[in-house]
C-alpha cells in the first residue's frame, strides 16, 4: 500500500493478446493521462501465463503467476479493458482470474474495467468481470467503470488517444481506484 511519499499504483490488465488492439490504446491512453499522483504500471505477462490448473496453484506457484501476484499485491487499485469474445470474457483473460482466485492479493482491492466495445456489444464481458471479480472478494467501484468506444480513426501514432475527454474519463476512473475521486 502507498505511505504519504509513495504515490498509489493502479495495475493496468489488458483482456487481449492482440498487438493495437482497442483495450489496450484505452490502457495506454490512461496510462498516459493518470492524474499527477498515481503511478500506472500495464500488466504484461497475459501470454506467459500457464494454462490454470489447480493442481499447480501452490507454493511455488509457476514463475509467470506468482510475478502477477505480486504485481496485483503491490497495485492500490486494479483496472481492467477485457474484449468481449463469444459473449464473454476471452479465454486468455478468463485463465488470468482464474490464478487470481486461490490467491488473497485482490481481496477488498479497489478494481474496475473500461469498456472499448461499440454500443450494444460487450455487456457479456462486463458481467463475466463482475462475477469473477465477486470471486476473488474485489471491491467493484461502479463510478470507475466506463464505457469509451475506441474510433480507430482517433489513435495517434504512439497508440493513444489524444481526445481530452477520453483522456479526462480515464483520468476519472484511475483517481476514484486510487481513492483521489
Amino acid at each position: 500500500m502507498p505511505t504519504p511519499s509513495t504515490p498509489p499504483v493502479i495495475l493496468l490488465l489488458s483482456g487481449s493478446l492482440r498487438a493495437g488492439s482497442s483495450n489496450e490504446t484505452l490502457l495506454r491512453t490512461a496510462h498516459a493521462a493518470a492524474p499527477s499522483g498515481v503511478r500506472t504500471v500495464l500488466y504484461e505477462g497475459l501470454a506467459d501465463l500457464p494454462h490454470f490448473n489447480p493442481d499447480d496453484d501452490a507454493d511455488p506457484l509457476p514463475a509467470p503467476v506468482a510475478r502477477l501476484r505480486a504485481a496485483i499485491a503491490e497495485a492500490a487499485g486494479i483496472l481492467i479493458c477485457a474484449p468481449e469474445y463469444a459473449g464473454t470474457l476471452p479465454g486468455s483473460f478468463k485463465n488470468l482470474l482464474d490464478w487470481t482466485v486461490g490467491g488473497t492479493e485482490i481481496c477488498d482491492k479497489p478494481a474496475a474495467w473500461v469498456n472499448a466495445a461499440a454500443p450494444g456489444r460487450g455487456r457479456g464481458a462486463e458481467d463475466t468481470l463482475r462475477t469473477v471479480l465477486g470471486y476473488t472478494g474485489a471491491d467493484i467501484r461502479d463510478a470507475a467503470c466506463v464505457r469509451i468506444p475506441v474510433d480507430r480513426g482517433t489513435v495517434g501514432a504512439d497508440g493513444t488517444i489524444a481526445d481530452e475527454a477520453v483522456r479526462a474519463q480515464l483520468a476519472g476512473a484511475i483517481a476514484l481506484l486510487a481513492g483521489e475521486g
